[in-house]
């Protein structure tokens, strides 16, 4: 964990959930954190049930200098469970704040990791409308990465355009290790912003979610509704999260613990 950047924070503006340090404050402010070199995360509910058997993805969201409240589902239980009064700070409204930083918008400053050619044209077909100039060369499709993540191409694309900001777009569980992975051999640390399927709310390449949507905890349901077959089993494991908070509170998960 990056402790320079925490010593210069309030204490007010984070929580102990789960044994992971979740930032409950501003995106403007998350960004602010990370900007000058910094791993931020985005966990969200179907990845962070799994904190006890997934030991790559514990340890990424554990080595993160930012990890923001992107669960709904985590948010409101951990106010019921506390009688707290966080905020949740979704990956979509982070995203959007990331994209007014002159530093992202400018050719050449930031480097973009996407799934596949289809995710990868409706993205950046849609960040070129808002006027955010992404090179070809600043673009790397990311394979399927296995529990391992081992990739030199990524590093070696990564060592020639030396961008201020890294932004990756992959799903979740497999992000934030690739995230991690990026942190520890890169010979310096950019800002890297695993953001995940929040670019694909506003690009077209998967349904749309309005902002007001987004902020009402509603965005699973959106996605529930367009892909019910994908998105429902998804969400509905997601409860066991729910057991793992009331056993756990804010202490980490124990490794390979029965969950209930």
């Amino acid at each position: 964990m990056n402790t320079t950047s925490y010593q210069k924070t309030p204490q007010t503006e984070f929580r102990q959930i789960l044994g992971i340090t979740f930032f409950v404050g501003s995106a403007q402010r998350a960004i602010e954190l990370v900007c000058h070199g910094g791993l931020l995360v985005v966990p969200a509910a179907p990845a962070l049930k799994n904190l006890a058997q997934d030991i790559a993805y514990r340890e990424a969201l554990l080595n993160a200098d930012v990890a923001i409240t992107d669960s709904s589902l985590m948010v409101m239980v951990w106010n019921f469970l506390q009688g707290d009064r966080i905020q949740r700070l979704s990956g979509l409204e982070y995203l959007v704040e990331l994209l007014t930083r002159p530093d992202v918008r400018n050719p050449g400053e930031s480097f973009w990791i996407m799934a596949n050619p289809e995710s990868a044209a409706r993205n950046l077909a849609w960040l070129f409308e808002q006027g955010v100039q992404v090179l070809s060369e600043d673009v790397y499709l990311a394979p399927v990465y296995g529990s391992t993540i081992h990739d030199e191409c990524l590093l070696q694309r990564v060592r020639e355009r030396k961008p201020h900001h890294i932004v990756v777009t992959i799903g979740g569980g497999a992000q934030e290790r690739l995230g991690l992975y990026l942190k520890r051999n890169l010979e310096w640390l950019p800002a890297i912003h695993c953001i995940g399927a929040a670019i694909a709310f506003l690009s077209g390449d998967q349904v749309h979610i309005p902002m007001w949507a987004d902020r009402s905890y509603l965005g699973w349901l959106f996605r529930c509704i367009s892909e019910p077959k994908r998105y429902i089993p998804r969400y509905w494991s997601a409860r066991k999260l729910v057991s793992l908070m009331l056993r756990y509170r804010t202490l980490l998960p124990v490794v390979n613990a029965k969950q209930e």
